[in-house]
C-alpha cells in the first residue's frame, strides 16, 4: 500500500513539473512599453546565446550584437525569446531587434 501511494505521489509530482514549465519552456515576448505605437523599421537583427548542462555557455545575446548583425543603427523595437528544456539542461536566449 505504501509503495502504491509513493508511485501516485511521484506521478503527480512529475505531472505538475511538466505543467509548470520546468520541463519545456518556449516564450517570446516584446520589449516595448507602448506596443500600439511601435514602428518596426526596415531591418531585422538577431543575436543569441546558449547553455548546456548548466556548465557551458556561449554566444552574445546583446542588443548591440543583434543590431550589428542586422546592420541597424537606430533600434525601434526588440523581442526576446527563451527556449529552455529540463530545468535549464539546454537553454537558448535570443534577442531580435528591428530598426533602420
Amino acid at each position: 500500500m505504501k509503495q502504491t501511494r509513493m508511485i501516485v505521489v511521484l506521478i503527480v509530482a512529475a505531472g505538475l513539473t511538466a505543467l509548470s514549465g520546468c520541463a519545456y519552456v518556449n516564450v517570446k515576448s516584446p520589449l516595448d512599453t507602448n506596443l500600439d505605437r511601435t514602428t518596426l523599421g526596415q531591418k531585422t537583427g538577431v543575436a543569441e546565446a546558449r547553455s548546456i548542462l548548466w556548465l557551458f555557455a556561449w554566444g552574445d545575446a546583446s542588443y548591440a550584437a543583434a543590431a550589428a548583425n542586422g546592420g541597424i543603427t537606430t533600434m525601434r523595437h526588440s523581442d526576446q525569446e527563451v527556449f529552455n528544456v529540463l530545468f535549464g539542461l539546454y537553454t537558448r536566449w535570443r534577442v531580435v531587434v528591428y530598426g533602420d
